[in-house]
This record gives structure tokens, sequence and C-alpha cells, in this order.
């Protein structure tokens, strides 16, 4: 059989593609219905859409995992999760992936900051060697052969850009480096602009996954952000004009109806209540 790992390795090993942002089940059906090749589901999309929380190390991946087994059973291309830091420990990490696994997920990134991150703790990025640790426990649990860790490494997502790395960028091939000696697939080094970019494809060719814009040169793209801040936006401006008064809206959207299978539901009670003497409309 063929799994949904074994398609983001076709996916990864062909033309460079997008995986496009998700953070529900409704929303990976819509970028699977749009065209694209994958899906995305980001762990600060996921943190504030469905918890209100900041994407800081609290959100437990429990919940993550729980979002993404919705999503996979909704969509029939691969998705990629944001697999924050994978817990604290090597255990945490190797029962994490099993459970990823067991989910259909196709792929994960894993990343090297020290929690909490994002926020005004000035944290810094996690020794080498326990990322490797945590890389070659990621590998152990795999039960899929085609399951794709890719390493996150946020040395060029510097305190002043709200991460944890020094922005050198020798320090950062070098963990690259290491990372995919440790049984990494692929490594991403997210924020760093187009020039820092060129050098991270330079020195991983074939290896280096990108996230936000498309760049030259990755094998793929990791695109979140816009989906769930837009919807978000939305209903606010929408939850308002209610309140004003002036909402224009009858709670219909184009392709509503395909999106969740109304058709196929109806069909289903239609012929039952036919074969089974029932009223129908």
């Amino acid at each position: 059989m063929t799994t949904q790992a074994k398609r983001l390795r076709e996916l990864l090993a062909g033309e460079a593609f997008v995986a496009a942002d998700c953070y529900s089940a409704l929303t990976g059906r819509i970028v699977e219905r749009v065209g694209f090749k994958a899906a995305y589901l980001g762990g600060h999309a996921c943190s504030a859409f469905h918890y209100c929380i900041p994407d800081n190390g609290i959100f437990p991946q429990t919940e993550q995992i729980a979002q993404a087994m919705n999503i996979v059973g909704a969509v029939g291309i691969p998705l990629v999760v944001d697999a924050d830091t994978l817990g604290e420990t090597v255990a945490d990490a190797f029962h994490l992936v099993r459970r990823y696994q067991q989910t259909g997920v196709a792929g994960i990134h894993v990343e090297d900051e020290v929690n909490p991150k994002h926020s005004s703790y000035v944290n810094g990025l996690a020794p080498i060697v326990e990322m490797q640790a945590k890389l070659e426990a990621c590998v152990k649990a795999r039960t899929d052969p085609d399951f794709v860790i890719i390493a996150r490494c946020d040395e060029l997502y510097t305190v002043a850009k709200g991460g944890g790395g020094g922005g050198d960028m020798a320090e950062a091939v070098r963990r690259g480096n290491a990372y995919l000696e440790a049984g990494a697939d692929y490594v991403m080094y997210p924020t760093a602009p187009p020039e820092q970019t060129a050098e991270i494809v330079k020195a991983f060719p074939g290896k280096a996954v990108g996230m936000g814009a498309q760049q030259p040169g990755t094998v793929c793209t990791l695109s979140t952000g816009w989906g769930w801040s837009g919807a978000a936006e939305i209903h606010w401006q929408r939850a308002q004009a209610l309140m004003d008064g002036n909402l224009k809206f009858d709670g219909q959207f184009k392709d509503k109806n395909a999106l969740i299978d109304q058709e196929l539901y109806d069909g289903l009670i239609g012929d039952w209540a036919k074969k089974t003497g029932r009223p129908t409309r």
C-alpha cells in the first residue's frame, strides 16, 4: 500500500512544490480542492486558532496530533506537521513520532529552540548533541520507513526577530550537517532572507526545505499564517458588522456542499429511506 509518507517522498524527489496552510479538516480539504499537492499544519496556526494560546512551547503535542488526525481523515494529499520541539526528552520524541505515524501524517519537522520560545525570554538553542539524540530517537521510532523527518534549525531565526539563534551562518551549516548525520531527511531554516537561503541551498543541495515565500533551490515550501489569520480577521469583521446591524451574509459560501460531501450523504440517506419505505423530500 502506498502511504502518504511515500507520496510525500515522491513529491520531494520531483519539482519544488508548496505545502499550503491548513489548520482544520475543512481548510485541509480546501487546499486540496484548490490543487495543492500537500498541506501543512503549523504550530502557531493550530494553537492560536483552536486554543487561543501562543506558540511559545505551552501547546501540547497531543492537541496538535488530534487536529492532524482530523485533517488526514479529510484529505487525500500528504500532510506535513509542525511538531515543535517534540517534548523535552528522547522518550517524548520517540513516543510522539509513533503517535504521528499512527494518524497517517506524512512527515514532521522538529526544532532546536529551547522552551519557552518565541517569547520575552531569550532562550537560545539546544546543544547540538541533544538535538542529535532527539533526531536519532525520531528515526528509531519510524514504523514507516518513508515517514519524513525535517530538522528545523533556528540559528538564523535571531533574537532580534523573536527567535533563539545567533545569526551565524557557519553555525547554521554546522548544525545542519550534524542533524543530517543524526538521521534527519531534510533541514529547514525559518525566517532566513533570500541571500541566506541561497547559502543554505548551496550547503545542502536537495535537502533544504523553505518556509514562507518560495525560494529557488528549496525542495518545497511550507506556507503558513495567511489561512488561519485571514479567517480570524474575516470572522472579527463579520462579528462586528453583526453587532452594528450591518451584516449582509446569508450563511452560505461557494462550494460549501461539495467541501462537506453533502451530496454523497444525501444520496446515502435517500437510498436508505426509499429501501425501507420512509418518506423522502
